[in-house]
């Protein structure tokens, strides 16, 4: 995640002033049970019950606790070096993503996986694949599903490592894109092309978003949502909801992946506006070419992990099972949105 300038100290503050969430179960006497119905965001915006079943969420056979260790392990080692954009180490995750995409059925978006940066003084690239869209009429519209690959590289040292690995900013976030295409490749169910890319140059300004939005709108590209995902190597603790998207109040988005996902997948964080986070990630690039619906899901709230652009963000501590029920309750959702009417997702009226 770009960096962002925090007074931890006030955390305990902003808690306190977290507006008491509504259950529809007011009798219900834990708030927090998983399969709670929550009207969850700004006045106005709030979930819809009447989307939203109350049972188990709907989950697909993505991936494994054993399949995304393997990912993160590798992108999060210290071989990679904390993959700082232009260093070997972001080259070796890029062969990485690069073969993953070969076999999981993924074409190169451009000639080439790789999508050269314009705006870094050093050679710098995305790397991008496509599913297209298998029905006539929906096929040229484009859901980008997104996260950065680059982290830091160093940091001060601790105990003498100064590897930041970036395992949860944002191994995470690259696991889920990486499994999600995995099932799309094999499974080819999406009506919308589906665009896999992932960025380089996020930690130096959302540079590789950025060059990639530009690009895109000068393509002409159709572009009808942006799906990023940051972060989510730990689970939220004491949220009735498992991830929340950052922009919450600019589109309907938590509305309909609530519905796609069969309950209360997605809650409003509080936080999360106060610090701005959705200008601080690389659907931010996307909102402002294309202005469509472009939001990160993200579990990191400030309170569950305290290893943010440290030596600290090892692989170790990122919680497997979390990210495998997090990528297998996702992909229900980007399914749903690949094949939805048309123009059911859409931006908020001022």
């Amino acid at each position: 995640m770009k960096k962002i300038f925090i007074v931890f100290a006030s955390l305990g503050v902003l808690a306190c002033g977290t507006p008491k969430l509504v259950v529809t179960n007011p009798d219900n006497s834990n708030n927090n049970s998983r399969d709670a119905v929550v009207k969850d965001g700004p006045e106005g915006l709030k979930a819809n019950p009447e989307s939203m079943a109350s049972g188990p969420l709907k989950t697909y056979a993505v991936t494994s606790e054993a399949e995304v260790g393997k990912i993160i392990g590798f992108l999060a080692s210290d071989e990679l070096g904390g993959r700082d954009t232009g260093s070997e180490g972001i080259e070796k995750a890029a062969l990485y993503i690069e073969n993953h995409f070969k076999v999981n059925g993924i074409a190169p978006y451009y000639q080439s996986y790789r999508d050269t940066l314009s705006n870094y003084k050093d050679p710098a690239f995305n790397v991008v694949g496509v599913v297209p869209g298998n029905d006539a009429g929906l096929k040229d519209e484009v859901v980008i599903i997104g996260a950065h690959y680059d982290h830091i590289g160093r940091a001060n040292a601790v105990k003498g490592d100064a590897i930041a690995n970036g395992a949860n900013d944002n191994a995470s976030g690259t696991t889920a894109v990486l499994e999600m295409a995995k099932y799309f490749g094999k499974n080819k169910t999406n009506k919308r092309s589906l665009v896999f890319a992932l960025f380089s140059a996020e930690e130096k300004g959302l540079l590789g978003s950025e060059h990639l939005a530009k690009r895109m709108k000068g393509e002409n590209v159709n572009l009808y949502a942006m799906l990023n995902f940051e972060m989510i190597g730990v689970a939220l603790q004491d949220k009735p909801y498992d991830l929340y998207i950052t922009g919450f109040e600019k589109s309907n988005l938590a509305e309909v992946s609530n519905a796609y996902s069969g309950g209360n997948l997605i809650g409003y964080l509080p936080t999360a506006k106060k610090y701005g986070l959705f200008g601080r990630s690389d659907n931010y690039p996307f909102y402002n070419e294309f202005k469509v619906p472009s939001h990160t899901y993200c579990t990191f709230d400030f309170t569950n992990f305290d290893f943010y652009h440290k030596p600290g963000d090892e692989v170790a501590l990122m919680d497997m099972s979390h990210m495998s029920k997090m990528i297998n309750r996702l992909a229900p959702v980007v399914e749903g949105i690949a094949n939805g009417a048309k123009e059911e997702l859409k931006m908020t009226k001022d």
